[in-house]
């Protein structure tokens, strides 16, 4: 479908390539019985995988900092759970949630076979919303840093996605028109309309089961883009 009109293929990096959810749990499984001992892994995650979901909805649309981002979130879970936690030891989970985030390297099923397809095809790029100081970590401990040209993320572009800006400086800084770009990505909100609001080409991943849409293609499996690739 794009095979004729695509040079350059950009995805989106959480939730479409590297596992978020299940890296995350892992890294929660780890800090949690070191730090707060007495709190259950799943009753924790069932109230923070939404929490995370709202108040990233909230960094993305500049209505709070990283660093609220990082303390509220785990705030919001800890007081919904009625766990006495001081604030000093919610900086210290942030920290170390953080630190070893990147160290767990799951990724979706196909991600190594789809990049290995399109690579001597088309220039690989992502585009993230996500910290410059453990993307670039994910990317590498995943050993799959090698496969994309550019990485472009948000603190670099002073923006977040759907923010027209963050797509016009990948675009530039992968010598690119619109018109010959690809986005893949889970959100249709940061990664699909943000990036057809710029002139893009886009393939909705639906990681998450999200409901059926007409903006573009869907997908449900990585391997699912050689159908338009």
């Amino acid at each position: 479908m794009y095979k004729n009109l695509v040079t350059d293929v950009f995805f989106d990096l959480d939730h479409t390539l590297w596992d978020f959810e299940k890296n995350s749990a892992l890294t929660f499984k780890q800090i949690l019985a070191e730090h707060t001992p007495g709190v259950d892994l799943q009753e924790f995650l069932k109230v923070y995988v939404p929490a995370n979901f709202a108040f990233w909805k909230l960094y993305r649309e500049e209505k709070i900092t990283k660093e609220q981002l990082r303390y509220q979130r785990l705030r919001t879970v800890f007081d919904t759970l009625g766990y006495p936690i001081e604030d000093a030891t919610i900086n210290l989970l942030a920290d170390e949630y953080i630190h070893h985030l990147s160290s767990h390297n799951h990724l979706f099923p196909n991600t190594m076979e789809i990049l290995a397809y399109l690579r001597p095809k088309y220039r690989l790029h992502i585009i993230t919303n996500g910290f410059q100081e453990i993307q670039d970590k994910k990317l590498q401990n995943a050993n799959i840093h090698t496969y994309f040209d550019q990485v472009i993320n948000s603190e670099m572009a002073g923006v977040k996605k759907p923010n027209p800006h963050i797509f016009e400086l990948a675009l530039e800084m992968a010598g690119v028109a619109p018109e010959k770009s690809i986005m893949i990505g889970d959100s249709l909100e940061a990664d699909i309309q943000g990036a057809l609001n710029v002139g893009f080409h886009a393939l909705h991943f639906n990681s998450d089961n999200g409901p059926v849409h007409d903006l573009c293609a869907m997908i449900q499996d990585l391997n699912e883009i050689k159908i338009y690739l």
